[in-house]
């Protein structure tokens, strides 16, 4: 069985889920939030559709999102893919009264990063078919650095120490 042509290159499209939720709360009428990616069949330059319509309760898929793989992030998807909860991050911003996703990235690392510096950050659940691919791209690319000496080894290996 041959790997989705979506998925031979070191890219996959993703549509990215952004939900809104609308709140009884005095200092917020709302809140968004990104709740999944799923594998993007939409046409290339699709819009934006409402996927679910509720009184209080909005979903709206978001196409086009490509999720590429990069060497020196290599570590990234490692530590994200063996974490017990692997995550597909979602950087989004608000335009017009709309969270609109900007950014997807499935390095645990640059995830961090971009939550770090204040920006919208979500991890929604990896879709499991996205496992191997990343796995693969990992195991060619991730090479661990070897563990060094701390700072604090024993002396005992020197002959310094303390004798009594």
């Amino acid at each position: 069985m041959s790997a989705p042509e979506s998925m031979t290159a070191a890219t996959y499209r993703l549509a990215i889920i952004m939900e809104r939720v609308v709140l009884d709360n005095r200092w917020a009428a709302e809140k968004w939030e990104a709740k999944g990616a799923v594998r993007d069949v939409s046409p290339p330059g699709s819009a934006e559709r409402v996927i679910v319509r509720g009184e209080k309760l909005t979903q709206v898929l978001f196409p086009g999102h490509v999720l590429r793989l990069h060497r020196d992030e290599a570590e990234g998807y490692y530590l994200n893919i063996t974490s017990p909860q692997p995550k597909v991050f979602i950087l989004w911003r608000m335009h017009d009264e709309v969270a609109r996703p900007e950014f997807i990235t499935v390095s645990y690392n640059e995830g961090t990063r971009w939550a770090d510096s204040g920006e919208n950050v979500d991890g929604v659940t990896l879709p499991t078919e996205l496992l191997p691919w990343i796995g693969e791209f990992v195991e060619r690319h991730y090479r661990p650095e070897p563990k060094k000496k701390g700072r604090y080894a024993s002396n005992k290996d020197k002959g310094v120490g303390f004798r009594g």
